[in-house]
């Protein structure tokens, strides 16, 4: 059997991407930029839109860590993915985009419908409605030690820390066997309530800790007790504030060890790495995105690939740039892998 260089854990999701008016979301009970739905009012939302020529929607598959497993085989990578879908047509649909790029996929069948994420955009807003499904049926019974031990970073979804016996296993699997984990922290929100997890398991496992430039500063304040502003809009202006406040608590935090290692994704603006008490920063140019959804979860990939091949920290953050970019120009991560393949040579083992 062929072994995976990168193992990825998570939520199995199939993404509609759809064009809708700026009233549709709220006459859906969707309020929030991002927020979780039921599954039938996702299915609703679902059926009306698929065949809607004026929405012009298309579907993809998704989940950060099947977005990151999808993008790592695209960049010449051994990568596999593990998690939980329904017995459905969406099962298909998820299946066979993974599979098409050389995703080595292992799927429970769960007894709920196959998640579904709508990606509604409105006179250039876009609000995001999940609504999970069978992906939160995926426990740590159904790892398998091999998946792990053999494999040269993990990658774990972080709306999975919710099953706390699912990740402890995966981190001790990885830990003793010397393997790092890549964790994506998910959503400014879910980091509130996870901080003190995160910082545990940074201090205790080989952690890579990717967050964007909101998630930086909801960390921040969840470790001071504090409210720095939150609110502060524009790139150029949170990125100022990380680099002045938030930066020197995460480098402390890194100092003395390999890791963890903390990335800060700052879209266009480029990012920001914490390792062993140094700061690295990656800029990037500007390019006008066509969708945001994505771009971090090929940031997340393309970084882990290049430490994988032995890259420096620099290298890693300024290949996740580059990748993130050809992100921006299209749906979700459906892209051809032809747009990749300068990355992937780039990759290739010295």
């Amino acid at each position: 059997m062929t072994k995976n260089e990168l193992f990825c854990i998570g939520n199995p999701l199939v993404d509609l991407f759809a064009t809708v008016n700026s009233s549709y979301p709220r006459q859906h009970g969707i309020v929030q930029q991002v927020q979780h739905i039921d599954h039938e009012q996702a299915q609703r939302i679902f059926n009306e839109l698929r065949f809607d020529k004026k929405a012009a929607s298309q579907l993809a598959s998704g989940g950060g860590a099947a977005n990151v497993a999808k993008i790592a085989a695209m960049l010449g990578m051994n990568a596999a993915f593990a998690g939980s879908t329904g017995n459905d047509e969406m099962a298909a649909v998820f299946a066979n985009e993974l599979r098409k790029v050389g995703v080595s996929l292992f799927l429970k069948k769960g007894e709920g419908k196959t998640g579904i994420c709508c990606m509604l955009n409105s006179g250039g807003e876009s609000v995001i409605a999940a609504a999970p499904g069978a992906a939160l049926e995926y426990m740590e019974s159904d790892i398998q030690d091999e998946w792990i031990t053999g494999a040269e970073a993990v990658v774990l979804d972080g709306y999975i820390l919710d099953r706390r016996p699912l990740v402890q296993r995966i981190l001790e699997l990885a830990a003793t066997n010397g393997i790092p984990i890549a964790l994506d922290v998910a959503s400014a929100f879910h980091i509130r309530e996870k901080t003190e997890e995160i910082l545990h398991y940074s201090r205790n496992y080989p952690l890579i800790v990717f967050m964007n430039a909101d998630e930086s500063i909801a960390f921040y304040n969840t470790i001071k007790k504090t409210a720095i502003e939150e609110e502060v809009q524009g790139e150029r202006e949170k990125e100022a504030l990380i680099l002045r406040d938030i930066c020197p608590v995460l480098k402390y935090i890194t100092e003395g060890e390999i890791f963890p290692i903390i990335v800060i994704k700052l879209g266009g603006r480029g990012a920001v790495v914490l390792a062993g008490g140094n700061i690295y920063r990656a800029e990037t140019f500007t390019v006008t995105p066509r969708n945001t959804v994505g771009a971090g979860d090929a940031f997340c990939a393309a970084f882990i690939c290049a430490w994988i091949r032995g890259k420096s920290i620099s290298e890693c953050a300024a290949l996740g740039n580059r990748v993130a970019r050809e992100i921006l120009l299209v749906p979700g991560t459906k892209i051809k892998a032809g747009k990749l393949r300068a990355f992937a040579k780039l990759l290739k083992k010295r």
